[in-house]
């Protein structure tokens, strides 16, 4: 079964899901909507934000909102996150 799950991408859509959820509930009231957690690659979280500012203001909470989403989802293995700026995030979401 965990095989089936890997070969079709089901459990990837799936840590996806989780990751996007945690991600609403860790981050603070003001990036989230204009935010959205994207991959992980080799243990970094991609977050991108609509503004700039946010990118900026990201550093002040950034080691709260990785021990948060360490305990949320501790299977998706997150040791770091990288802000980025996408302009039409609060759209694509």
């Amino acid at each position: 079964m965990s095989r089936l799950l890997a070969r079709t991408g089901y459990d990837r859509e799936q840590s996806a899901s989780a990751v996007a959820d945690a991600w609403r509930e860790a981050a603070p009231p003001a990036f989230r909507d204009s935010s959205r957690a994207g991959t992980i690659r080799r243990g970094v979280l991609d977050v991108f934000v609509s503004h700039s500012a946010h990118v900026q203001e990201f550093g002040f909470h950034k080691q709260a909102i990785l021990a948060r989403l360490k305990e949320l989802v501790p299977s998706a293995g997150i040791s770091d996150i990288r802000c980025r700026l996408l302009a039409d995030v609060d759209r694509t979401s």
